[in-house]
């Protein structure tokens, strides 16, 4: 069996490589990664990043989103997102974006990887998985990046924010709001303790 074939053994479908991945198997890895991207055995996803496809009936299956994160930043400490998630909290957003966000503590930029833009910013914090408190905030923090009609989103998110203020969510305000989001939900808190009073 020749070093090529013997390389191929190492590799499973649906498994995203990093160029280093390939040095504990080959002694070549540029000429060996060259030649899987040849015969098609490897597809490459940018620079040094590699993608050993899965087959299916109807053909490859691309990667999954997070493995080639992870690969990219070398991490598994990320969160990843999209804006199209907000529609899914019922306060009037209705638009489709084509944009990954992808919440980190290594990278910040606009990343192609494999034919699909991720877009990288840097967090100090976030949580391990989506909530809806989570998405509420997140909304918020990114309220003027959006096309939408933002005073008739920020009031639907009012009305929803103080119909549910329960201590889970005031966690999540005091955890991942920007100042700008922690000062607007402190200010329809006060008006909403001043109309009870």
């Amino acid at each position: 069996m020749n070093a090529l074939e013997e390389l191929k053994k190492h590799l499973k479908p649906g498994q995203v490589y990093r160029r280093a991945d390939f040095e504990l198997w080959s002694t070549a890895v540029d000429r060996h990664l060259k030649d899987l991207v040849d015969e098609g055995a490897l597809r490459k996803m940018s620079q040094g990043l590699y993608y050993y496809p899965s087959k299916a009936s109807f053909g490859e299956v691309p990667p999954e989103d997070e493995n080639l994160v992870a690969a990219f930043l070398k991490s598994e400490d990320f969160l990843l997102t999209s804006p199209n998630l907000y529609n899914s909290l019922g306060v009037g957003t209705t638009q489709l974006y084509n944009t990954c966000v992808v919440y980190n503590h290594k990278r910040h930029g606009r990343f192609e990887l494999g034919g699909k833009v991720f877009d990288f910013r840097l967090k100090h914090k976030f949580p391990k998985e989506l909530s809806e408190g989570f998405l509420l905030v997140d909304l918020l923090n990114n309220l003027d990046q959006l096309a939408e009609d933002r005073a008739s989103v920020l009031n639907n998110v009012k009305v929803k924010v103080l119909g549910r203020l329960e201590v889970g969510l005031k966690r999540v305000v005091n955890a991942y709001a920007g100042e700008r989001t922690k000062s607007l939900l402190n200010e329809w808190m006060s008006e909403e303790s001043l109309a009870h009073a």
